[in-house]
């Protein structure tokens, strides 16, 4: 039924989940707060991938990172990347609010190296691989 989404398709898709899907209303219950970071971590890592119209959300976050770095020098993305977890598993934030923060999160994580860089570059072979 959906054959090859791509990754526009899958960066689209999951937008669309993000933005349908946190406050409910219709058929199926809202997404929860589990549901909606990992989603995000999904979007962030596509929007990587998808490029396009979707560098929209990697810029603005570039953007945040670029003033928090030149306003605390030294700051590493790993840094910062946990100051964001600490914020948001501890600052009571609705389900909405999660998939924001979270959005902006596993883009500095990708950024950091590590373990979030694997779906990132995942998702980006997939992308490479199809074309």
């Amino acid at each position: 039924m959906f054959g090859n989404l791509g990754t526009v398709g899958l960066a689209a898709a999951l937008t669309c989940l993000l933005i349908f899907g946190v406050p409910g209303g219709g058929k199926l219950k809202p997404l929860g707060w589990w549901t909606t970071v990992f989603v995000a971590m999904l979007a962030a890592s596509s929007y990587k991938a998808a490029g396009g119209p979707f560098t929209v959300v990697p810029d603005a976050a570039g953007t945040v990172i670029g003033f928090l770095q030149g306003f605390l020098k030294g700051l590493t993305m790993p840094a910062l990347a946990l100051c964001v977890l600490i914020f948001m598993l501890f600052k009571k934030l609705t389900t909405k609010q999660v998939g924001f923060t979270a959005l902006l999160f596993f883009y500095i994580a990708t950024g950091a190296g590590g373990t979030w860089t694997y779906v990132a570059d995942a998702i980006e072979n997939a992308r490479v691989g199809l074309q």
